[in-house]
């Protein structure tokens, strides 16, 4: 676990720390976290939610266009999120692995891809984050 990650994301994101997020690495070129199974978080079938899901990957591409910012820029909100939900995760971890496609002045495009512990794609998540 990336222990000073896990600190950025729960202090700037508190909503991270009740749910559980690890940062597992962090860095310009590449943000990776991960959230544990837990039945609290599921829908009727067992399956972690979408929300979770897509929580966990705004959670991860945030922070990945914050540690891409141009000069003199505070910060980003996301203004468009695109998810598409490709398989179930019903044990394990869901893992989410956040990189670059576009750092510009004005916004910052990530791609972020989430993947159960056998590395089966769950999500694949498109975000553009407005720069501040």
């Amino acid at each position: 676990m990336d222990t000073e990650g896990t600190t950025l994301f729960h202090r700037t994101m508190p909503f991270t720390e009740r749910l559980g997020i690890e940062v597992l690495e962090h860095r310009r070129e590449i943000v990776r976290s991960r959230i544990a199974f837990d039945p609290s978080l599921c829908t009727l079938g067992n399956t972690l939610h979408g929300g979770v899901l897509m929580s966990l990957a705004d959670s991860t591409a945030a922070v990945c266009a914050y540690l891409n910012l141009p000069d003199g820029a505070s910060g980003t909100t996301t203004v468009e999120s695109r998810t598409s939900f490709l398989r179930p995760i019903r044990e394990g971890h869901a893992t989410a692995t956040a990189r670059i496609l576009h750092a510009g002045r004005r916004i910052i495009v990530v791609e972020t891809e989430i993947h159960d512990d056998a590395g089966g794609l769950a999500a694949k998540v498109t975000q553009t984050q407005a720069v501040v």
